[in-house]
């Protein structure tokens, strides 16, 4: 890449630390380039606040908000949700987030005729592998800047340094320096006291958790939720119809208050290192826990099973910035066939962190209380015993060969 040739920029544009240094180091190093950010609105709230008067004041030419929560829960969240995916417990808050803000990203970058999209993830992190891998799918010739892999900053705190050598506002300070990302779905807290894996999160210091509260904190007395699922999707809470959107919301509003959904993970990046995150996603540990109740009535043995070993791969495929692949696309294929009859309704008891099944309804479900029971049925039990002669048979062969080799 000729720096020459780079007049134009799409930054992909939080207002954090990283991107709010990043405007004014590329008018320095990029032949006072015109910078236009870009910021995806993925439910991150108080965060897109001022962001416009920040970015033309740090020198951008103009910023762009691009509405993505529906976008993003409806072609991103959802689809994961359904597969049952999680990456070593993880929700994929970030992970899934990612493609969908680069996807908006490289439409602006191609509106504007940009030179170059930049981004301001680390050379550490998985974010880098999301973004560009999203951008190489849409935009196979741009050029990408990641300033973390030229400058010659080496921490977050020479970020700040640089950040007030050029009277750059930023909302956090060197003690309250977590690095952060929020969504609708989660948020995230990395760094400071947390890279020592034998401190324990300050769940309770006031201004540390943001979506809920400790389990320690909630109420005394348990919250009753109930859900109802249309082919695998969210469509109704406590008998009121919404957007899987706004359930999110609800359900968030719910969970934070119950504290639910945290978690405190040592997990594997992408690039091989090891690292400790502290996450918060109350809404959405309800519902994949409503949504694996519900599944656990109306899919066969065969079908949950298999659907549980792709779902392994689907939050790798996910973490790893390949949601664009024919990969990711065939399992989510496979995945909307098993939810045809995933229809139904789930009740579920909120109590201090705990998630508590409270009952679940389908005229899918393939439980029979005629033929579970303990009490009278039209059950054979007779059958079992041929059943188990043939299911027995490799063994009672091997032990009778064994028997007569050994004499």
């Amino acid at each position: 890449m000729d720096k020459k040739n780079i007049k134009k920029v799409v930054l992909a544009y939080s207002g954090g630390l990283d991107t709010s240094i990043i405007i004014p180091w590329l008018k320095e190093n990029y032949n006072n380039c015109e910078v236009i950010a870009v910021s995806g609105n993925v439910g991150q709230a108080d965060e897109l606040e001022g962001l416009e008067e920040k970015a033309l004041k740090t020198g951008a030419s103009k910023l762009y908000v691009l509405d993505l929560t529906d976008d993003y829960v409806d072609n991103y969240i959802i689809p994961t949700m359904k597969a049952g995916a999680l990456y070593e417990e993880y929700y994929l808050g970030t992970s899934h987030a990612r493609p969908c803000i680069a996807k908006g990203l490289v439409e602006i970058a191609l509106k504007e005729g940009a030179d170059a999209i930049c981004h301001g993830c680390t050379g550490k992190g998985n974010d880098q592998v999301r973004f560009e891998l999203t951008i190489k799918r849409f935009a196979p010739n741009m050029p990408i800047i990641a300033p973390w892999r030229e400058w010659s900053i080496k921490s977050r705190d020479e970020e700040i340094d640089y950040a007030e050598a050029h009277n750059i506002p930023l909302k956090i300070n060197r003690e309250t320096n977590y690095s952060k990302d929020k969504n609708l779905w989660h948020l995230s807290h990395e760094g400071l006291d947390l890279e020592d894996t034998g401190n324990e999160p300050l769940y309770d210091k006031p201004g540390f958790l943001e979506m809920g509260v400790s389990p320690i904190k909630a109420p005394d007395t348990p919250t009753y939720v109930e859900l109802e699922f249309v082919k695998g999707v969210p469509v109704a809470i406590d008998g009121e119809k919404m957007s899987a959107k706004n359930i999110i919301y609800k359900l968030n509003k719910l969970g934070g208050e119950n504290g639910i959904g945290l978690l405190d993970i040592v997990e594997n990046r992408l690039v091989g290192m090891k690292c400790r995150g502290v996450y918060e996603t109350p809404g959405g540990t309800i519902l994949y826990k409503a949504h694996s109740y519900l599944e656990s009535l109306c899919l066969d043995k065969m079908t949950m099973h298999e659907k549980e070993k792709l779902a392994i791969t689907f939050g790798e495929l996910v973490y790893n910035g390949q949601w664009f692949t024919p990969l990711r696309e065939a399992i989510s294929a496979f995945v909307d066939k098993t939810q045809e009859t995933v229809t139904g309704k789930v009740k579920l008891k909120l109590y201090k962190g705990n998630v508590i099944k409270a009952g679940a309804w389908s005229d899918y479900s393939l439980y029979s209380e005629d033929i579970a029971t303990f009490g009278e049925s039209d059950y054979n039990q007779k059958d079992s015993e041929g059943f188990i002669n043939l299911y027995g048979l490799p063994l009672k062969v091997a032990a009778l060969v064994d028997a007569k080799n050994n004499k």
